[in-house]
C-alpha cells in the first residue's frame, strides 16, 4: 500500500520595515529597496501526498481563493522532481489578502518548501530560488524568513541579523488597494535625485537598525491621498504610542510596533472597532523551528531549505 504522508505546515505573513521605490525597469517590474521581517500572523496549510500514476493536485480553502499560487507551485515541485502524485491542500486563511502582508506569496513558498521533503527528494536552495521568483516577487523571501535586504523586483535577498524581539498590533481595514494602480501612480514622482537620496537613506536606516525607528514606504504617499483613512489609522496608532507605525507593501494594512504589553492593551481597546491582530517578529531561527516541527519526521533538521532524511 503506497504510503500517506502528512503535515501541517506555516506559512508567516511578513511586514515591510522599509520599502523604497527607485523606478521602473525594462521588464515591466520596478527596482526596490525594502526590508521585510516575517511575523506572526500565518495561514495554516494541512497537507496529504501520496505517490500515484497520475498527478492530481486539490485545493480546498476557507475562503475559496481563484488561481491559488499553492496548485503552481506544486506542480512546479512535481514537475521538477518528475514525480506523480496525489496532493491535497487544506488551506485556513488567516492573512488578510491583498494586503501588502504576503500570504498567498507565504502559501506558494511553504509548498516549495514542504513537497520535496514529503516527497522523499531533495531540491537545491538555487532551483527553489528560481521557482519561487517565477512565482511572484515576495515568495523567494518566505524560503528565508526571519529579516532581510530585498533589492531588484524584491526577489534579490541578503539575509539581516534577528532585530530585537518586538510586538504590535495589525490593523487590515476592508480597502483593496491595486498595486498595479499604486506602482503607476508613483512613478511620475520617480526622479533620479529622489532615487539618489533614496538609496542613501535606505542605508543609513538599515545600518542603524530598521526595527528601532520609523522606515519609510515609498507608497503610503500615494495610497494615503486615495484613501484618507488610511492616513488616519497611521494617525491613531502613533497617538496610541506606537513607533513606528506604518503602511507594509502597497497597503492596506498597517502595523505599529509598542514597547510595552500595556501599550498593546490600551491601543487594542481603542482600536476594537477595527479588524486587528496582535502580531510580533518571528526571528529566522524560529522560523526554521517552525519548519522543523511541522516536517520533523521527514526532515533532516540539520539543512536549510527542510531536506528529506532519506532524499537524494
Amino acid at each position: 500500500m503506497t504510503e500517506t504522508r502528512r503535515a501541517r505546515l506555516p506559512a508567516l505573513a511578513k511586514i515591510n520595515l522599509d520599502l523604497r521605490v527607485l523606478h521602473a525597469r525594462p521588464d515591466n517590474y520596478h527596482e526596490i529597496r525594502t526590508v521585510f521581517q516575517t511575523i506572526s500572523l500565518a495561514d495554516r496549510i494541512d497537507v496529504e501526498f501520496t505517490r500515484a500514476r497520475r498527478t492530481a493536485i486539490q485545493v480546498r480553502s476557507v475562503p475559496e481563493i481563484p488561481d491559488n499560487l499553492i496548485v503552481r507551485a506544486a506542480e512546479r515541485i512535481l514537475d521538477a522532481l518528475r514525480l506523480s502524485a496525489r496532493v491535497n491542500f487544506r488551506l485556513q486563511k488567516r492573512i488578510p489578502m491583498g494586503a501588502g502582508l504576503g500570504g498567498g506569496s507565504s502559501d506558494a513558498a511553504a509548498v516549495l518548501l514542504a513537497l520535496p521533503a514529503l516527497a522523499g527528494h531533495r531540491l537545491e536552495p538555487d532551483r527553489l530560488q528560481l521557482m519561487a521568483a517565477d512565482l511572484g516577487s515576495d515568495v523567494p523571501f518566505f524560503l528565508l524568513g526571519g529579516a532581510a535586504v530585498a533589492l531588484g523586483r524584491g526577489t534579490e535577498l541578503y539575509p539581516l541579523p534577528d532585530m530585537p524581539a518586538r510586538r504590535g498590533l495589525l490593523l487590515a481595514p476592508d480597502i483593496h488597494v491595486s498595486t498595479a494602480a499604486a506602482y503607476r501612480a508613483l512613478t511620475p514622482r520617480l526622479t533620479t535625485e529622489s532615487q539618489q537620496n533614496k538609496i542613501v537613506s535606505f542605508q543609513s536606516q538599515v545600518w542603524s537598525g530598521v526595527a528601532a525607528e520609523a522606515g519609510v514606504n515609498d507608497f503610503e504617499t500615494v495610497v494615503f491621498a486615495q484613501f484618507p483613512q488610511l492616513a488616519a489609522l497611521k494617525q491613531r496608532l502613533v497617538k496610541l504610542g506606537a513607533r513606528p507605525a506604518m503602511m507594509t507593501g502597497s497597503g492596506s494594512a498597517l502595523f505599529g510596533l509598542f514597547r510595552t504589553q500595556d501599550q498593546i492593551n490600551r491601543a487594542r481597546k481603542s482600536l476594537r472597532n477595527e479588524r486587528v491582530f496582535a502580531i510580533s517578529f518571528v526571528s529566522r531561527m524560529r522560523y526554521r523551528r517552525l519548519w522543523g516541527r511541522s516536517l520533523q519526521p521527514y526532515l533532516d533538521d540539520r539543512l536549510w531549505p527542510p531536506l528529506s532524511r532519506t532524499g537524494r
